[in-house]
C-alpha cells in the first residue's frame, strides 16, 4: 500500500472534495481519499492497478490538477 498527498490550488469546496473522491475512488486499486479543502490537499491510499501518473492524469482530466 502507497500513500501520496498532492496539492491542487483548485480545491475551493466540498462540492470539489465531493468530486475529487468519487473519481478516484473509481479508480482500481485506490483504497481511501482524503481531501483537505482549507489545505487545499488530497491523500490517497493506493496499490496496484492503480499509479500516480494514472492518479494525476485523471485529477488534470477533472480539472483538478496537482500542483508541480
Amino acid at each position: 500500500m502507497e500513500k501520496v498527498t498532492y496539492k491542487i490550488p483548485n480545491i475551493n469546496c466540498d462540492h470539489c472534495a465531493h468530486t475529487i473522491k468519487m473519481e478516484l475512488m473509481d479508480l482500481q486499486g485506490i483504497s481511501q481519499v482524503d481531501v483537505d479543502v482549507t489545505a487545499k490537499k488530497v491523500e490517497i491510499a493506493f496499490e496496484n492497478p492503480a499509479t500516480t501518473n494514472q492518479i494525476k492524469s485523471l485529477l488534470k482530466e477533472i480539472n483538478y490538477p496537482v500542483a508541480e
